[in-house]
C-alpha cells in the first residue's frame, strides 16, 4: 500500500534550491569564459565597446568573417541551452509523483537558476550595472533579451508557484489546476516568451535593441500567475481551515 506519510516538501525543496543555485554558479563561470572567447571577435568590429556593453550582437556574417571558432562557438552555446533546459527538467521530473510535481520542480530549480546566475555573474565580473542592464536570455530558435529584471520577476514568480504547489501537495490540498488555469499559464509564458523575442530582427541584423516592451510582458505575466493564483483560491475554498485534512497540515508543518 502507498504510503499515507505527508512528502517532505521542506527537504525537496531545499535539494531544488541548492541545485539551482550551484547551476547558477556553474552558468555564471561559463559565460564568464565565453564573453573572454568572444571579445577578439567583439573588437574587431566594434572596437573600443566595453564588455559589459552586449549590443549590438554580432550579426552572422560577421562571425563567419571572424572564423570558423566563432561559429562553432555558437553553435556549442545554442546546445548547451537546450541541455540546461534538459536538465532542470530532469530535476524535476527526479522528484515527481505526478505532472503537478514535475513542473514545481522545475520551476523551483528554473527560478534558483536564473536568480543564481545574475547573482553570482556580479560577484564573478561585476555585470550586470543594475537590474536595468539588458542581457542576451536565450538563443532557441531566435535571440530572447531584455532588461535583467524581467527574467529575475519571471523567476520569482516561478519559485513561489512552486513553493506553494508542492507545499500544498504535502498537506493533502493538492491545487486543483483545470484545463483553463493551464491554458492561461502557457498563454501567459506563450506571451512573456513574445515580449523577450519581440525585437529579434533588429537584434539579429545587429542594431541596438528598442524599449522593452514592459506592457506585453505585464501582461503576460498577469494572465501567467493570475490563472495560477485562481486556481490556487479555487482549492483554499474547496479545502476551508479546520476541515478534515487539518490533520495532514499539522502533520506536514
Amino acid at each position: 500500500m502507498p504510503s499515507t506519510r505527508p512528502r517532505p516538501w521542506k527537504r525537496t525543496v531545499l535539494a531544488l534550491l541548492l541545485f539551482g543555485t550551484a547551476f547558477g554558479y556553474l552558468e555564471a563561470a561559463v559565460v564568464s569564459y565565453l564573453r573572454v572567447l568572444h571579445e577578439p571577435a567583439r573588437q574587431q568590429f566594434h572596437p573600443g565597446r566595453p564588455p559589459g556593453d552586449l549590443f549590438p550582437l554580432l550579426t552572422l556574417e560577421q562571425l563567419r568573417a571572424a572564423g570558423g571558432q566563432q561559429q562553432r562557438t555558437l553553435a556549442i552555446e545554442i546546445g548547451r541551452e537546450a541541455a540546461t533546459i534538459l536538465m532542470l527538467a530532469a530535476m524535476g521530473l527526479a522528484i515527481a509523483e505526478n505532472a503537478g510535481q514535475w513542473a514545481a520542480g522545475f520551476v523551483i530549480s528554473f527560478g534558483a537558476w536564473d536568480i543564481a546566475f545574475y547573482i553570482f555573474l556580479k560577484l564573478l565580473l561585476g555585470w550586470p550595472a543594475s537590474l536595468f542592464t539588458w542581457d542576451i536570455l536565450f538563443l532557441i530558435p531566435v535571440p530572447w533579451v531584455g532588461p535583467v529584471l524581467a527574467p529575475v520577476l519571471v523567476s520569482a514568480a516561478m519559485l513561489a508557484a512552486g513553493v506553494w504547489h508542492l507545499r500544498s501537495e504535502a498537506r493533502g490540498e493538492t491545487v486543483g489546476i483545470g484545463m483553463g488555469h493551464w491554458a492561461g499559464i502557457v498563454t501567459g509564458g506563450g506571451v512573456i516568451v513574445v515580449s523577450f523575442a519581440w525585437d529579434y530582427r533588429r537584434i539579429m541584423a545587429g542594431e541596438m535593441p528598442r524599449p522593452f516592451p514592459w506592457s506585453l510582458f505585464a501582461l503576460g505575466m498577469a494572465l501567467g500567475a493570475g490563472s495560477y493564483t485562481r486556481a490556487v483560491y479555487r482549492s483554499l475554498r474547496a479545502h476551508p481551515a479546520g476541515g478534515p485534512l487539518m490533520e495532514s497540515a499539522q502533520a506536514a508543518r
